[in-house]
Parts: C-alpha cells; structure tokens; sequence
C-alpha cells in the first residue's frame, strides 16, 4: 500500500463509482483509492458497517449527500480508523417531514414499478443550470441511475428516510474536515453546510459558485484541489 494511506469515497443515492472518476484519476498515484459499494442495505447504520468491512485499516474518508450521511455514521461508530474526513453537498441534519413525505411518494412510485430513475425533469435538482446541455455530464449521471436499478434505490431511499441526524456528534469530531458545497445546491442547500462546519471542530469550508448538488463532477478541479489540500493539512 501507497505510504500516504488510503482514500476512501462514498457515493450518493442512485450513485456508484463513476461519481468519483474526476477524484479516483487525480489521486489513484498517490492514495490507494476505494469506493465501497453503497446498494445493499436499507439503514445507514448497515450501509456503514458494510462499507467498513470493504475497507481495511485507517483511511481518508470522502462521502458526498447520502455519502455524506454515510460517513457521519462511520465517524459514529468508528472514529478510530478516521484520519480525515470530507463532507461534500450534504447535511447532519435529519429530513424535515416534507422531505419525508417525497421521500414517501417516490418510494410508492418505485413500489407501484415507475421507477425511471434520473430523469429530464428531476435533473435541474443535480447540476447547476448552465450545466443541463453538458451532454457528458448528463449520459453518466443518467448510467449511473440506471446501473444501481429500482432495488438499491428503494433501499437507500428508505436508509435516507429513517435516519437519524447526526448533528450531535459534530463536536467530537477531532480529525481534519473538509466541507464542500455548490452555491445552489437545492437538494442539502449551504446553510446545511454552514450548519456542519459551525459545529465541528477543524472544519473548513468550501463554496463553489454556479454549482449544484453533484460539485465533485461539476467543477472536478476545485474540488480536487481542495481535497488535495485537506490531505495535506496537518
């Protein structure tokens, strides 16, 4: 193993290991590079444990939205094996009870079998705007949904609804952390982010201007750079 260590990125809802391509290229000649798999559970609790089965040792832990929530149950339940942490586009907090209930009506649809996936009119709510023509951009998100399928989504969409918010144990956190967020995410908006880095000891935070939820594809040089920085932050 690379002596920096291990990088570790966890994936949102309907993601996989092609969100983390821009990241997994910049970084694979210096970091040994892991993206768990995030499918095959129902609660974050398990979607944690899993993932720290999938990787072994002391890592860097990179998570983005569901990611994110993903990654604060790890730092929960195992901060030993934690040597710095990024929080990218997502929140501590938990749902509100609107959030709840479109969670709820997607969760019927999916039962009801219409599932589709990303969609045209649900892809404004991933990306910024000016970024909608971005043919490349748009083809791997749309892939993406389509290879997690209508199972794994149902699973992590009733892991994000029944979890709980991990706010409280932001004040524990002693590693370096990293909190990225796009100016107009409209899924975990900034003030979510605000929130985190307000309440967490050693956390910095990034605003990327005319970005949305999906930064880390969005604008994959800043948020590299950023990463990069944060890995070398004593």
């Amino acid at each position: 193993m690379n002596e920096k260590g291990r990088l570790v990125f966890l994936p949102g809802l309907l993601c996989n290991e092609r969100l983390w391509k821009p990241q997994l290229a910049f970084f694979e000649e210096n970091y040994l590079c892991e993206v768990p798999d995030l499918t095959r559970a129902s609660s974050i609790n398990e979607l944690a444990l899993q993932a720290l089965k999938q990787v072994r040792g002391k890592f860097n832990l990179v998570g983005l939205s569901m990611g994110g929530y993903v990654a604060l149950e790890i730092m929960r339940i195992a901060p030993e094996r934690i040597q710095r942490l990024a929080l990218i586009d997502t929140k501590a907090r938990a749902d509100s009870p609107e959030q709840k209930r479109r969670r709820r009506g997607l969760l019927s649809l999916a039962g009801r079998g219409k599932f589709k996936g990303v969609t045209p009119h649900l892809m404004p709510l991933l990306i910024h705007p000016d970024r909608m023509e971005d043919a490349s951009l748009t083809s791997e998100i749309y892939k993406m949904a389509e290879e997690v399928g209508q199972e794994a989504f149902v699973r992590q969409q009733t892991a994000i609804l029944d979890r709980e918010s991990h706010l409280s144990i932001l004040s524990n956190i002693k590693c370096p952390v990293q909190v990225i967020c796009g100016r107009d995410d409209l899924i975990t908006p900034l003030d979510c982010s605000e929130e985190i880095v307000t309440l967490t000891p050693n956390a910095e935070l990034l605003v990327l201007e005319d970005c949305g939820h999906l930064s880390n594809i969005e604008l994959p040089e800043r948020v590299n750079k950023s990463l990069q920085g944060w890995l070398e932050r004593n």
